[in-house]
Parts: C-alpha cells; sequence; structure tokens
C-alpha cells in the first residue's frame, strides 16, 4: 500500500504535470509520478481525476507521454489498468495525430497483454477473475473504437495503425497460426496468444466469434482493396500488407 509521502509526492508531481508552465518540467513530472504509481499502483486508481485532467492538456506530447505511463503501468499492472482504460479510449480521437497513433499502438499492447492473461487464468485456475473481465470490456469497447479509425477517412498515421491493429486481431483469431506474438517496449519478454488454447472453451473468449470476427476484418481489408483507386497511396500499400500477412501467416 501507499503511504501518505507517496501520495503527496505523486499529487504534487501530478499537478505539476498539468499545470506548470515549462514543458519539461511537465513531462519530468508525469513521468516521475508514472514510476510512483508503478511502485504503489492502488494510486492509479486514487489519482485517476488527476489522469483525467492532464489528458485535457493543451501540450501535444504531454498527452503523447500520458499514454505511455497509462500503457507501462497497464502491462506490468494489468488489474489496476481497467480505471486508465477511458482516458485511453479518449485519446484515440485525439486531434493531434501522434497522440491518437500513441494510443492505438498503447491499446494494442494492452489488448494482446489481456487475451493472454485471459487465456492464462482460466488455464491455470479454472476461472477468469472479475477485475479482468472488466478489463475486456474496455478492450471491447477498444477494439470497436479502433475499426472505426480504419474506416473513417481521417488523418492517414492513426488510420495506418487501426489497419495494423486489424490484421493483427486477424492473425490473433485465425486458426493454425504460428506468429500472432508481439513485442512490448516495456516488457521484452514475448507472451503468445493462440487461439487452440480455446478449445475446450473458455467463460469470456468464444473462439467461434473470434474466428468469425477475423473472417469480418479480413474482408473489410479486401473491400478496402477494392477502393485503392480511391485511396491515399500509403493506406493501399498498408492493406495490401496486411492481406499478404494474413494469407501467408495463416
Amino acid at each position: 500500500m501507499a503511504n501518505s509521502s507517496q501520495r503527496e509526492q505523486a499529487l504534487s508531481l501530478l499537478a505539476a504535470a498539468n499545470n506548470h508552465g515549462d514543458l519539461a518540467v511537465k513531462l519530468s513530472s508525469l513521468k516521475q509520478a508514472k514510476d510512483i504509481l508503478l511502485n504503489s499502483p492502488d494510486l492509479s486508481l486514487e489519482l485517476f481525476p488527476f489522469f483525467v485532467e492532464i489528458q485535457s492538456s493543451h501540450e501535444p506530447l504531454v498527452r503523447k507521454t500520458l499514454i505511455e505511463a497509462i500503457e507501462e503501468i497497464s502491462l506490468r499492472k494489468l488489474e489496476y489498468s481497467a480505471v486508465l482504460m477511458q482516458v485511453l479510449l479518449t485519446l484515440l480521437s485525439d486531434d493531434d495525430s501522434v497522440v491518437a497513433k500513441q494510443s492505438i499502438v498503447a491499446g494494442t499492447h494492452i489488448f494482446c497483454k489481456v487475451l493472454d492473461e485471459l487465456t492464462l487464468q482460466f488455464q491455470r485456475h479454472g476461472f477468469v477473475e472479475r477485475w479482468l473481465e472488466d478489463i475486456w470490456s474496455w478492450m471491447i469497447k477498444f477494439k470497436d473504437a479502433v475499426l472505426q479509425i480504419a474506416l473513417e477517412d481521417k488523418s492517414v498515421g492513426p488510420r495506418l495503425l487501426a489497419l495494423k491493429f486489424l490484421e493483427t486481431c486477424v492473425l490473433l483469431f485465425t486458426s493454425d497460426n504460428d506468429s500472432r506474438g508481439y513485442t512490448n517496449e516495456v516488457n521484452r519478454s514475448v507472451q503468445v496468444f493462440n487461439i487452440s488454447w480455446l478449445a475446450g472453451g473458455h467463460p469470456v473468449l468464444d473462439s467461434v466469434a473470434l474466428q468469425s470476427e477475423a473472417n469480418k476484418y479480413f474482408m473489410i481489408l479486401l473491400d478496402l482493396l477494392r477502393l485503392a483507386s480511391s485511396l491515399p497511396g500509403s493506406i493501399t500499400i498498408s492493406v495490401v500488407n496486411s492481406i499478404f500477412s494474413s494469407i501467408v501467416q495463416g
């Protein structure tokens, strides 16, 4: 449990991250606050309102750093991440493409981590804890939001990453695919979700529904390819690469 000194220090740092006039101080304060929360993750729950305030910062780099902090806390202390997911979802639609892109990257890493934990927890203990079910419900919202970004005529950068997320889902949810890993800049060890783990059933994940979703996303990629003449060149290249990867590795 966090002591009062840690709490006061974290509050002071988050206040500086939100209100200080110097960008370097804002960033340094936010990173220091993140380190405290990693060592005392229960503070994440208490200090969530201050994270909400920081997401409204006028500095895109502060908002991007906030997403990086949320990702690192979530990947290391997954059980505390549900309370941080609202910030992640909000910043998916950030006006600054760099912030929106970072939100997709962070969300994708957390999405994969949650899949791993859902399957491993059930395999090891025969049940899934409620907190993990709650986080998965946030991941479903994230997945649906990223799908909309992939389909909408928005900034190219976020859309490219949204398409990459669709490719990731196709690979993750396709049977007999041996290339469904993801890398994590925070923790270099790689977990690999395999849908075959769900063959005996799962209380939260439906393998048939997930494979149907993979087919849906693959058809979306094909439909986008048919519209190639009206898409930016980089989008078309991304779609082609995703289709090719899905066929070769699927």
